[in-house]
């Protein structure tokens, strides 16, 4: 753990040469370290989020979140722009890969970066670090009970998003999945679905679901934070990324 870092909001070019707001933390110190693309959830880009990215800072990685809403939202607070990112049908999955692709390149061209990128995303991000992780060079990705990984949401439902399964064998980082016995979306057997997909085509995952805990049982926020799924989620989470990116 490093207890030094520092944190500020940039900016950075994009997906289409769109310039995007993104928070990045750093650790102090000159060692050679892995870096981390935070993918923020549909609430957006928020405080919980940002101390998210400064939690990877204090276990010694670069990290970064984009902001996916600067463009429908530029400036506007966390509800307000998921409710336009709502109204527009959420974030495109082709711009999403766009700008996780951009961070992580932004984070390689620091000065100590070992090139070694994970991504870690929990709900819509979760799902999103999936399709991140099936397009880009990334050595680890994380989620935390993404949803609609493999089937398509309701009719009703306010995004766009869709089933990755034709996209799971393309997959290019192991995987670490993090999920709630009692989450409905994803379900256990959405989750054993998952599962048989990536043993089917080899690709190295390691899932963990956690009895009594529900969706969003990281959100220390909100009634359904679990403590013991959270803290067991985030010393799996810490083992991952050391494993995987090389601090």
């Amino acid at each position: 753990m490093n207890g030094s870092l520092s944190a500020s909001t940039i900016h950075f070019p994009a997906h289409g040469g769109d310039e995007i707001e993104g928070y990045l933390a750093r650790p102090e110190g000159d060692a050679p370290r892995g870096g981390v693309v935070v993918i923020h959830h549909m609430p957006g880009y928020d405080r919980a989020t940002k101390e998210m990215v400064r939690r990877f800072a204090e276990m010694g990685y670069d990290a970064i979140c984009p902001n996916l809403y600067s463009r429908e939202a530029p400036g506007a607070a966390p509800d307000d722009a998921a409710a336009v990112a709502r109204a527009s049908g959420g974030v495109p999955d082709e711009r999403l890969v766009g700008d996780v692709g951009a961070a992580a390149a932004y984070l390689r061209a620091l000065p100590h970066s070992n090139g070694k990128i994970g991504v870690i995303g929990h709900c819509s991000g979760g799902r999103q670090s999936v399709l991140a992780a099936c397009h880009l060079d990334l050595q680890a990705a994380v989620d935390c009970y993404g949803a609609f990984v493999t089937l398509d949401p309701p009719a009703d439902f306010p995004t766009s998003a869709r089933s990755l399964v034709d996209q799971l064998p393309q997959l290019r980082a192991p995987l670490l999945g993090l999920f709630g016995a009692e989450d409905k979306f994803p379900s256990p057997d959405q989750v054993e679905e998952l599962d048989q997909l990536l043993t089917k085509d080899g690709k190295p995952h390691e899932f963990h679901s956690y009895e009594g805990a529900g969706h969003a049982f990281f959100a220390v926020d909100r009634p359904s934070y679990n403590v013991a799924a959270a803290n067991d989620g985030w010393e799996r989470i810490a083992a991952f990324f050391a494993a995987n990116l090389g601090n």
